[in-house]
């Protein structure tokens, strides 16, 4: 399943379609290289979840909480974890919050992850430094996973 991203606004609008389908205990991973896009994705996701505050990368503060939105917001960037070492996150807790989980760079703590989530990776069209064409790509692991990749490119083609 994938989708084309034309512009940031449009990765907005991609994240506010994934926030009004997610439920509770739902786990998004965002896979791509830097400036990818996976923050921006993250700030539709709270924007539409009600989020006031702006929805920053978690890069150098690992995880970034937003327990005021309609569903509380948990953001992970494990980039910059060294050695696997997740000591110092409770990465079991924030998994049993009622709420919605997304990691960047997941590959990093793959391990330590239930078996089902919804991925999403997402690729540069071209090179050029202020592009902001993408390709989009949602693969659900789980039942459950699927049908909300199913739901959010249903409600991306609504909004079309």
């Amino acid at each position: 399943m994938k989708v084309n991203v034309n512009s940031a606004r449009e990765m907005q609008n991609i994240g506010a379609a994934i926030a009004d389908t997610a439920q509770v205990h739902d786990l998004l991973l965002l896979n791509g290289d830097l400036g990818a896009g996976k923050t921006t994705l993250t700030q539709g996701i709270g924007s539409a979840l009600g989020i006031k505050r702006p929805v920053k990368s978690p890069t150098f503060t690992i995880v970034r909480e937003y327990p005021e939105a309609r569903l509380p917001l948990f953001h992970m960037d494990f980039y910059r974890l060294e050695n696997d070492d997740l000591s110092s996150i409770d990465l079991n807790g924030y998994l049993t919050e009622p709420g919605l989980v997304v990691i960047e760079w997941p590959e990093v703590v793959q391990a330590q992850l239930p078996q089902e989530f919804l991925q999403i990776t997402i690729k540069r069209v071209d090179d050029s430094w202020d592009s902001t064409k993408r390709i989009i790509e949602f693969e659900p692991q789980g039942q459950r996973n699927k049908a909300w990749a199913e739901q959010i490119l249903t409600l991306i083609e609504k909004k079309k």
